[in-house]
């Protein structure tokens, strides 16, 4: 595995995390496309993530 390596993953709630770039995904969750170190991850997913409830919360409240 290379060291410090992870990947940006959402859930079909739009929720980010992120996961060791060399380990299969846990289930319910998929790759988002952006892959790098554990800060630059964590900095992408601040920029994304700008709305942290969940989808279906988000969709039941009209947005």
């Amino acid at each position: 595995m290379r060291d410090g390596q992870y990947k940006v993953v959402v859930n079909d709630e739009e929720q980010y995390s992120i996961w060791f770039a060399e380990r299969p995904l846990p289930q319910g969750w998929r790759e988002s496309g952006f892959e790098g170190a554990k800060q630059s991850c964590l900095d992408h997913i601040e920029q994304v993530w700008t709305d942290m409830r969940p989808r279906s919360l988000r969709e039941a409240m009209g947005q």
